[in-house]
């Protein structure tokens, strides 16, 4: 979602140009997942707009205050803008849902991993997010031989220090930007 947002700027151009020292791995559940807070978001948003149609409605209906012709005028241009937001949203989505699709090999959700969350006492709140980490810490067992690094956006639930222990226990450094993933690939080579 961070790619769809816009919120990491590094993280478009290295998913389509993802050097060849690295492979991606990706927790199906994450498939999921995105797909569902692309849904919410979508009813959030049209939520936002029938809110600003409403107040467009009542501003229009006062044929007396100037103030109220501006903020019919600024409320429709809002809208316009808005919604296309939402498209340029939609459509970043998409193209990093595909290449995750084609580029990354997928990590299935079993019921050992759903059964080792069971057992964890982290993010119990969060449950999704539970399981992403069970799968992660999963595969990592699976593949001992390589170097493991988690890259999420999301830096309030996998940031929290009990997060962080279980993924570094298991050889997994966290990134919450991809500039500081590419900082540290970048000194590996070195």
């Amino acid at each position: 979602m961070s790619i769809a947002k816009g919120q990491d700027e590094l993280a478009e151009n290295f998913l389509q140009n993802t050097p060849t020292s690295v492979s991606l791995a990706i927790p199906s559940i994450c498939y999921l997942e995105s797909l569902a807070t692309l849904e919410q978001e979508d009813k959030y948003n049209q939520d936002f707009i029938r809110q600003l149609d409403i107040q467009v409605n009542e501003a229009a209906r006062d044929k007396t205050s100037q103030n109220a012709k501006l903020v019919v005028n600024y409320l429709k241009q809002a809208k316009i803008s808005f919604l296309q937001r939402n498209n340029d949203t939609e459509k970043r989505f998409y193209i990093a849902f595909n290449k995750l699709l084609a580029k990354a090999e997928e990590i299935p959700l079993t019921t050992e991993i759903i059964h080792g969350s069971l057992t964890r006492n982290i993010l119990e709140k969060h449950l999704m997010d539970k399981l992403i980490i069970e799968c992660i810490v999963h595969h990592t067992r699976l593949h001992q031989d390589e170097t493991k690094i988690f890259l999420s956006a999301n830096s309030k639930e996998f940031g929290r220090c009990e997060v962080i222990d279980v993924l570094r226990d298991s050889g997994i450094q966290y990134f919450n930007k991809t500039q500081n993933f590419l900082g540290w690939l970048q000194s590996q080579s070195n």
